[in-house]
């Protein structure tokens, strides 16, 4: 056991199955451990480093902005949340914004909204409709929301309000409405329930529903915000325009920032009704906005369609080669391979030990979300590498 893992054992909970790593530096696509070894990374902080590991833009805002103002509390406003809030405003549907520390109090912020429009506009209506598979935090009211026992079982009884019913069935959702409901949330693209992608039309009949119920739609965009599926935002992929987005990861490129955008109809907060120490942080806004401006000046998001393009088609050459490989999935730089057996631990470490970081998001499959500038050549080395590795694979 080195010393590392002498310290973890000592110090911290016992609660996440860590990699046999120590990472100590990044830079780009790549990572190097205590040891100095080189890994290809294609988790990506966790699909939060969109411009890779120590991109000089977010290096240099930081530097910047800690020589000015790092906190100043929520009692006032301060110059980078305001210009961080314009500019989220100016590239998409939405009205107003609230910053938070993660996708998790993003999320908790969303549904504190859409609660208090239902008990202002809805009689009085609280419940919120999720999906199976689903992800939205670790929080307690957020583990409710998540529609995965395994998250769940461990907490009960958890926070009520909350419904969770099957992904893609619009009739799931309509039998699941009653009076009490005021809001719907939904991923655009299910990322940690295993890259699930919607069918065509799902997210415009539950835009619909909504409408004809007068209910709120809430995507929660923490994964799939920010150019992640080539687009800036999910939503636009599908010709519809949600009345609640939350955002995260991507949003400040590895530094601890969420947000959660709300049409002018629903922002029916009234002073004292939500707040945060520290959402809307000057170093993290200020940060935010370096990596939003990078995103928008390079048009990163069509850069990612073409990448996620050249990734899907050199996944699907394994997939042609390897019998054991049964779907290969994703939309922009957020993919999966499925398995046709639990295998997707013995991937992970294989691939750990010939230098690439991946997810085991299943038991039978594992995810990529990359750096969202990662480049054609480093594709090819993670083809290589899971060609390595498949082929190795006794089964």
């Amino acid at each position: 056991m080195t010393n590392w893992q002498e310290l973890e054992k000592k110090y911290l909970f016992n609660n996440v199955e860590r990699w046999p790593i120590l990472p100590v530096k990044g830079k780009g696509s790549y990572i190097w451990d205590e040891n100095g070894l080189k890994y290809l990374d294609l988790v990506g902080g966790w699909a939060v480093c969109c411009l890779g590991h120590s991109h000089p833009v977010m290096t240099k805002a930081l530097t910047k902005q800690s020589k000015i103002l790092v906190q100043c509390g929520p009692q006032s406003c301060n110059q980078p949340q305001l210009q961080l809030a314009k500019l989220l405003v100016k590239i998409s549907c939405f009205n107003r914004v609230f910053f938070s520390n993660s996708g998790a109090e993003a999320n908790e912020g969303a549904i504190k909204l859409a609660r208090r429009y239902g008990k202002l506009k809805l009689n009085g209506a609280y419940e919120v409709i999720t999906t199976l598979n689903s992800f939205h935090g670790r929080t307690l009211a957020m583990t409710a929301a998540t529609g995965q026992p395994h998250y769940q079982d461990a907490y009960q009884p958890l926070p009520t309000g909350f419904k969770n019913v099957p992904f893609n069935s619009i009739d799931a959702i309509k039998n699941a409405t009653t009076k009490d409901t005021c809001a719907i949330m939904l991923e655009p693209i299910q990322g940690e329930g295993g890259v699930n992608i919607p069918d065509e039309g799902y997210l415009k009949s539950v835009r619909q529903w909504c409408d004809e119920k007068d209910i709120l739609l809430i995507l929660d965009e923490v994964q799939t915000g920010i150019g992640r599926i080539g687009t800036m935002f999910g939503y636009q992929q599908y010709g519809i325009e949600p009345d609640i987005i939350t955002l995260a990861k991507g949003l400040g490129g590895g530094i601890p920032i969420g947000a959660f955008m709300a049409k002018e109809k629903c922002s029916v907060f009234s002073p004292g009704d939500h707040g945060s120490t520290y959402g809307s942080n000057p170093l993290m806004c200020a940060t935010a906005i370096a990596v939003m401006e990078y995103v928008i000046k390079n048009d990163i998001p069509d850069k990612v369609q073409k990448a996620g393009q050249y990734l899907i088609d050199g996944l699907n050459k394994l997939k042609s080669t390897y019998p054991f490989i049964i779907d290969v999935r994703g939309r922009g730089l957020l993919a999966a391979i499925e398995f046709n057996k639990d295998i997707a631990l013995s991937v992970k470490m294989t691939c750990i030990e010939n230098g690439m970081m991946v997810n085991d998001v299943k038991p039978n499959a594992v995810r990529v979300m990359p750096p969202l500038t990662i480049s054609n050549k480093e594709i090819d080395e993670a083809i290589g590498i899971f060609n390595k590795v498949f082929s190795s694979l006794k089964i």
